[in-house]
């Protein structure tokens, strides 16, 4: 698969094979054929156990029978190798690849099988036809409704990116900022040299800095930049996740990783009635939890409603 690197050091890939009985889900043209799902994931923490579950419970219905066998296997490329012959051979239905390695080692090899993925970040992801689900990124509408939730006063919106990673997004966003009433103040920047001259021109007109996902601007060595340009001019910081959150900004949007899986799900019992995976276009996650940094609030002398930060998912 092209245009995505992998993320992480993954020690275990793991193949679950969910035999689904005759009646749930069933294809249109073989409704007595039992229908075999095969989810391959490549850890084992709290979100992938969490998109699993939404998954089960929206697919098979609690009254139905099914069975779940699970293979551990090594990572190393001749034991994966081994699981994707072993996926070829036993013709699943319908394939679940949660995260982007599983995606990537699937996708390589697969094509005549229906992928659904998850866990995965949609940047620079190009797709095999055979390949749809359910991206980790937020729509960029999403984004911008939320901020005027929680921000109703900002206006000007600044952001420091790097073309090269995210001009088509950065053009994208003028768009939907421009429709919903905003200003998009964006600040291109080629080099780390160029982010403290970036940081001061956006100082002089941004209500909020957005952040985004961006391998030269918002990076571990940026970090305490970021946060204290964003303290010293009260120009409250949205951050990428709740580790932002907990260092200074202001909130973050985060995923409910359960309703991931009953996305997932959806697509699958669409796939296995007889949809196309080409005409099921990838989706931006539906449910949406945030989390609110009211101390950072308190410092910028930002009023929060007693309702946002009682439906935050957790307030540092």
């Amino acid at each position: 698969m092209s245009g995505k690197r992998i993320c992480g050091g993954v020690l275990t890939l793991i193949a679950l094979m969910v035999s689904i009985t005759p009646g749930v889900c069933a294809a249109e043209d073989a409704p007595s054929r039992q229908r075999h799902i095969a989810v391959v994931v490549n850890q084992q923490d709290v979100p992938y156990e969490e998109v699993l579950a939404g998954f089960r419970s929206t697919l098979i219905h609690q009254e139905q029978k099914s069975v779940l066998n699970m293979i551990h296997l090594s990572m190393d490329e001749q034991q994966q190798a081994r699981t994707i012959a072993d996926l070829q051979a036993q013709r699943p239905t319908l394939i679940i690849a949660l995260g982007s390695v599983s995606l990537q080692a699937v996708s390589r090899q697969i094509q005549d099988i229906p992928i659904i993925f998850g866990l995965v970040l949609g940047d620079n992801q190009s797709l095999p036809g055979n390949v749809t689900g359910v991206f980790l990124d937020f729509s960029l509408e999403t984004q911008f409704k939320w901020l005027q939730k929680i921000l109703p006063k900002a206006e000007n919106i600044g952001v420091i990116y790097n073309p090269a990673q995210n001009d088509e997004k950065i053009a994208a966003a003028k768009i939907i900022t421009a429709r919903l009433g905003l200003q998009l103040d964006a600040h291109a920047i080629t080099s780390p040299r160029e982010l403290p001259a970036a940081l001061e021109k956006m100082a002089r007109s941004a209500d909020v800095f957005w952040g985004i996902n961006d391998q030269l601007v918002v990076t571990p060595q940026t970090a305490r930049n970021l946060l204290l340009f964003s303290f010293r001019n009260r120009i409250p910081f949205i951050g990428l996740s709740e580790v932002w959150v907990k260092a200074g900004a202001l909130f973050a949007l985060d995923r409910d990783y359960q309703d991931i899986g009953r996305q997932c799900a959806v697509l699958a019992e669409k796939i296995l009635s007889g949809s196309q995976v080409g005409d099921l276009a990838p989706e931006s996650p539906q449910g949406v939890n945030y989390i609110l940094n009211h101390h950072t609030a308190e410092q910028m002398k930002l009023e929060l409603p007693a309702a946002l930060l009682q439906g935050a998912a957790k307030v540092y």
